[in-house]
């Protein structure tokens, strides 16, 4: 999954590519993928996508043993 593939997907849930960009860009995940020693940055785009949704879904991110 690249970020046009979670663009997409975010547009599953009936937001504009800007509202799903500005989510993403808004997001927790994403400044942990700006912040280089969180480690996030190696994850695969699919468990970005994935920490994403837990994000929105619950407010929380349970961040991988890997990170």
């Amino acid at each position: 999954m690249n970020a046009e593939q979670t663009l997409e997907a975010l547009k599953t849930k009936k937001l504009s590519n800007i509202e799903a960009a500005n989510m993403f860009y808004n997001s927790e995940v994403y400044a942990m993928l700006e912040n280089e020693s969180s480690k996030l940055w190696h994850l695969s785009p699919l468990t970005l996508y994935e920490l994403l949704e837990e994000e929105l879904e619950t407010g929380r991110i349970n961040y991988p043993e890997e990170c």
